[in-house]
């Protein structure tokens, strides 16, 4: 059993992380600013499902508290920390860029600084695909530069790589940073592709098609995102031996920091994935074709070799079965 800070224990991941580690005997602080960039019922509804649990309690807080953070990691004493909280979102990211300084810059900040002040074992941090930007080798390799950014959004998941390195190379804090593909299922944020459509196609309404259709992801399902977090987290970086300066590998270091995609290693094409959502509800789709957004990249696909080399786990849940249990969650949630 152990004690774990997990941040963003309202949102989508997060939730569902908790339940598990929970479930398996674990004790944790959950730490959400419930803010209001998605409905707030839905982060208290996802609460609602643990937070009577002997071995849960809830702290209201934002990252970019630094003396409330430094308070809490202090006194809580952790054994280990997942950071999941984060101002998701590409597309906002061109509305409001200082939401993601904000939280995803300052707010790792004072959690970099927890760790590195009260003896924290590994601390677990989300990063995202959107750190490939510009990229077009397929699938995206853990070992491959990712220099070339395309959203705010995709660049502050880059810096807080950045930022575990320098903190796991000076102060020795195990680290492990995950690049997360285009999650979905139950209880997922309402701004996402998932739920945008099967609420306009339950009411008629045409859906925005991107590229017009032209568009690949590789949709990777909560609970095997949920167990290649588990894995990691019991799986302590360490330094790599065989980490040479003169070739040196972007995905490991001599110091104790590690980067895996978790993602399904299977791209399904936009349309597929909208037919699957179609055949779930019994209803077809109208849909209205539009060009590339600003920050958005055409295709994603993960190389998960890393992750299933060391932790021995690769994501494998069919698309088909992934949208149908989405849809029956949906329709029970949301009547």
């Amino acid at each position: 059993m152990a004690k774990i800070l997990v941040t963003g224990a309202a949102g989508f991941i997060g939730s569902h992380l908790t339940i598990r580690l929970l479930e398996r005997g674990d004790e944790v602080v959950g730490l959400d600013n419930l803010n209001g960039y998605y409905d707030v019922r839905l982060k208290e509804a996802r609460l609602a499902r643990f937070s009577d649990h002997e071995n849960f309690r809830f702290v209201k807080m934002d990252l970019s508290d630094r003396e409330g953070m430094e308070a809490l990691i202090a006194k809580e004493q952790f054994d280990k920390v997942v950071n999941l909280a984060a101002q998701a979102g590409v597309r906002y990211s061109l509305q409001n860029p200082r939401a993601y300084i904000d939280s995803n810059i300052v707010g790792f900040t004072n959690i970099l600084e927890g760790c590195r002040h009260h003896g924290i074992k590994h601390l677990v941090y989300a990063s995202s695909s959107s750190v490939y930007g510009a990229n077009e080798t397929m699938p995206f390799s853990v070992h491959d530069n990712v220099d070339h950014p395309l959203s705010l959004y995709a660049a502050s998941k880059k810096a807080n790589e950045l930022m575990a390195h320098t903190y796991s190379h000076l102060y020795g804090i195990p680290t492990t940073g995950l690049r997360f593909f285009t999650v979905y299922g139950p209880w997922g944020r309402p701004d996402m592709a998932p739920i945008l459509f099967t609420k306009a196609i339950l009411e008629g309404k045409a859906i925005d098609v991107f590229n017009y259709g032209k568009m690949k992801r590789d949709f990777t399902y909560i609970d095997d995102i949920v167990e290649g977090v588990l894995r990691v987290l019991d799986h302590v970086a360490k330094g790599n031996p065989d980490w040479d300066g003169e070739k040196p590998d972007p995905a490991t270091s001599k110091a104790p920091w590690r980067l895996y995609n978790i993602g399904n290693s299977a791209p399904i094409a936009l349309m597929d994935f909208i037919a699957a959502i179609e055949k779930s509800l019994g209803k077809e789709a109208k849909k209205n074709f539009l060009p590339m957004q600003p920050g958005d990249v055409p295709a994603t696909s993960a190389d998960v070799s890393a992750l299933m080399h060391d932790v021995g786990f690769k994501p494998d849940t069919p698309v088909e079965l992934g949208v149908d249990e989405f849809v029956q969650w949906y329709l029970k949630y949301y009547k």
